[in-house]
């Protein structure tokens, strides 16, 4: 259990003291002081004091072994001294700051549009009314409330109890930081030893693999209620939308999003909110900033940021990947690492047979960053070879190889102790399910099991590439259904009877949501007509985007109708989406996905992102990859999508080939900080955005945004907390009331 020194309630009256300085503390008074040189003096004798006080806090932290700078043994009288030297420097309690303090503030500059009572025009009426059907054709697809606690697999009665159960231990160490703290953090323990502390164990075996009937029907899974559970009824558990449905959904959406008064209305509106966001700004800007300064602790840096978008493969940057390579050649030249043409080699051998040597590696010899890739997404998935060179990629960069994937391992390893060390950043990784082989979630499982791929700071996705194509051309496959059975199939049996799998099943419970990746660039042949079933298309084309997300969507829907019901942890579908290729993928996934990654083709599409913002569906933009691949920096939708109020987020899609530092999510704010001049508030707002579209569980959320984060749609300040988010009040009641105002134009 990790304990953090931070900015939120204090402990009741009575605990253990708190890191606070008392005023005075240290026995030197610099009031009323004249001479310069005396001032420095006393100052000089301040700092010499602040040494020697925690020097002994050092001494007492180190416990009953007294290893740190030679302390004592604990329980001795020189540990006893330092606890008595603490609680003179350091105060019991610390203020509880409350909805009533200044920077609680609701009170605002607002601007007033008058006459917006007025009757509007018979076709603005009707366009009125078809945006708000098309509003509504997603409420018939989403199964999960938006604002609805996501508790996952955890068995919130269990979650308490191993909570207190840390909470008392912690306290109970002589000298432990609990003691210092002002909260602990929520308890994770992925991999627990015993059943006591398995916070998932939440009516798991309640239904046995005899409950229910599980069947593929033209591409879903149907999961029927069989004999034992509700008298056998023989009915369908849940029925998601039929692929007819959906494709009549589809086109009525798309006739609305291109019907040219609908554009014209919706173009009109989101200029309005981008035109009422910069007025906010001139009006309330500095009275944000200055209840942001009245806040304790919290700035950004300490802020809680995920990064709901990046590829595993690429979670580390150049420099990181170099020195591992470098250091597994020097430590491991001898280990057999890949089988080439019936003929295995060691890692130098590998390296010989390229001609290179450790001195020979370079950020350049290793070619990564993408360069020379605009438009060219084909070039930009070689920059995954090191070197140019798949049989390195194969070694150090996959999770199925000779080896087990533990070089991948051992580097992914690295970044979660760098995540651990810095505690404010977040990662949603996608790992690769490709469809080709029913035995792939058991590999991807052992390897994250056998690994122990699990820390606090990160929750696995799943990410599905659109490669049909390949796979029906080299004969892995025959149908399409063939991949959905890969794909799905291993996931339903072992929702049903957890013991088959136990591996995979300790996955699933670190598992979000689910991504689907390719070039959206690419022609597709068939659009919107009558498609054959998943069984009958045996084609080697590529079924289109639309029929890709449907099958996904689907298959999801009933997954999570049934591991809902026996209290297991559910999955999101948040796809690539509108990153380029036609604008109508935009409208399958408003249709179909929780939340998208990418959708800077929104910007060509006014009554898309109209839909977009009113819905709140969440985009995480990556604007650094954009500009490498299909939009400059500049021309980025993103400020613009921010200004008018869409549920955006920033993530960094592929530090390997992207960013040049340690902390690549920080350089993305940085950077778009630094270009669109954002503020504090502006950027502190982003980064709540990205926890609220995370998948991480709500004890984590709470503990990130406070309680009540989830209340999204009730004053005063509508969830926010500004001590945990370090977002005023007043620019998410900003928010929430033009969102409101929107709607009431809406339904008017």
């Amino acid at each position: 259990m990790t304990e953090e020194w931070d900015g939120e309630a204090a402990l009741p009256p009575g605990s253990p003291v708190h890191c606070v300085m008392k005023p005075g503390a240290l026995g030197v008074d610099v009031s009323g002081l004249d001479d310069v040189e005396e001032m420095q003096a006393k100052m000089c004798a301040m700092e010499q004091q602040k040494v020697k006080v925690f020097r002994n806090i050092k001494r007492t932290f180190s416990g009953a072994s007294g290893s740190l700078d030679g302390g004592s043994k604990a329980g001795s009288l020189p540990d006893r001294d330092n606890e008595e030297d603490m609680k003179k420097i350091f105060v019991s309690t610390i203020p509880v700051h409350d909805h009533n303090e200044k920077y609680r503030t609701t009170t605002f500059q607002r601007v007033h549009i008058s006459d917006v009572d007025e009757d509007v025009s018979e076709e603005t009426s009707k366009i009125c009314k078809r945006i708000l059907d098309a509003s509504k054709l997603r409420d018939k697809y989403i199964l999960q409330d938006p604002f609805a606690p996501y508790w996952g697999g955890i068995d919130q009665t269990k979650f308490a109890q191993v909570s207190k159960k840390l909470a008392d231990k912690s306290k109970a160490h002589p000298g432990g930081m609990g003691n210092y703290r002002r909260r602990l953090d929520p308890p994770y323990i992925a991999f627990p030893e015993s059943e006591e502390d398995d916070y998932f164990t939440c009516r798991k075996q309640k239904y046995g693999p005899g409950d229910y009937q599980t069947q593929f029907v033209d591409g879903v899974m149907e999961v029927r209620i069989t004999s034992g559970v509700d008298g056998g009824s023989g009915e369908r558990l849940s029925m998601p939308p039929t692929v007819h449905e959906f494709y009549k959904d589809l086109f009525s959406l798309v006739g609305t999003v291109h019907d040219a008064a609908c554009k014209s209305i919706c173009f009109k509106r989101l200029k309005l909110l981008e035109s009422l966001f910069e007025l906010h700004r001139l009006l309330n800007s500095e009275k944000e900033n200055e209840v942001q300064k009245m806040v304790p602790h919290r700035d950004f840096y300490n802020v809680r940021k995920v990064d709901t978008h990046i590829h595993h493969s690429a979670i580390m940057n150049q420099k990181h990947l170099l020195r591992f390579i470098k250091s597994k050649l020097k430590r491991c030249p001898n280990e057999v690492v890949i089988n080439r043409d019936d003929k295995f080699l060691t890692l130098s051998e590998v390296f010989r047979s390229l001609s290179l040597t450790a001195y020979d590696l370079s950020i350049d010899t290793l070619d990564m960053h993408a360069d020379n890739t605009f438009h060219r997404f084909d070039r930009f998935n070689l920059k995954y070879n090191p070197v140019g060179e798949s049989r390195l990629r194969e070694v150090f960069l996959k999770t199925d190889n000779l080896i087990g994937g533990r070089y991948l391992a051992d580097i992914t390893k690295e970044v979660f102790d760098d995540l651990e060390a810095n505690k404010y950043v977040m990662l949603e990784p996608r790992v690769s399910i490709y469809g080709r082989h029913p035995a792939e979630w058991t590999k991807l499982a052992n390897w994250y099991y056998s690994n122990r791929l699990a820390t606090p700071n990160v929750r696995w996705m799943i990410q599905i590439p659109r490669l049909y194509s390949i796979y029906k051309g080299i004969g892995l496959i025959n149908t399409f259904q063939e991949m959905l059975d890969n794909i799905f199939a291993p996931l339903f049996e072992v929702t049903l009877d957890p013991s088959s799998d136990p591996q995979l099943d300790n996955f699933l419970n670190q598992i979000t949501g689910f991504d689907c990746v390719d070039d959206e660039s690419k022609m597709e042949r068939y659009v919107y007509s009558d498609y054959p079933v998943p069984a009958k298309w045996d084609l080697k084309e590529n079924p289109p985007y639309s029929y890709w997300i449907y099958y996904i969507y689907a298959n999801l829907y009933n997954l999570n109708s049934l591991r809902k019901r026996l209290g297991m942890s559910t999955f999101s579908f948040r796809p690539h989406a509108g990153e380029a290729g036609e604008v109508n993928n935009l409208a399958a996934t408003f249709l179909c996905a929780d939340h998208i990654n990418h959708g800077i083709l929104l910007r060509k599409s006014p009554a898309l992102q109209y839909l977009y913002y009113l819905k709140q569906i969440g985009l995480a933009l990556s604007p650094l990859s954009n500009n490498k691949l299909f939009l400059d920096y500049h021309s980025n939708p993103f400020p613009a999508f921010f200004a008018r109020g869409l549920n955006v987020s920033l993530s960094t899609d592929d530090p390997l080939m992207l960013h040049i530092t340690k902390e690549p999510l920080v350089e993305e704010y940085s950077v778009a900080s630094q270009v669109w001049r954002f503020s504090s508030t502006d950027m502190c707002e982003i980064a709540r955005n990205s926890v609220m579209q995370s998948g991480f569980e709500y004890p984590y959320k709470a503990h990130f945004l406070g309680q009540g984060f989830d209340n999204q749609t009730q004053g005063p300040n509508f969830g926010n907390n500004i001590t945990y988010t370090n977002v005023p009040d007043i620019r998410i009641m900003y928010r929430q009331e033009q969102l409101k105002k929107e709607w009431a134009f809406i339904h008017r």
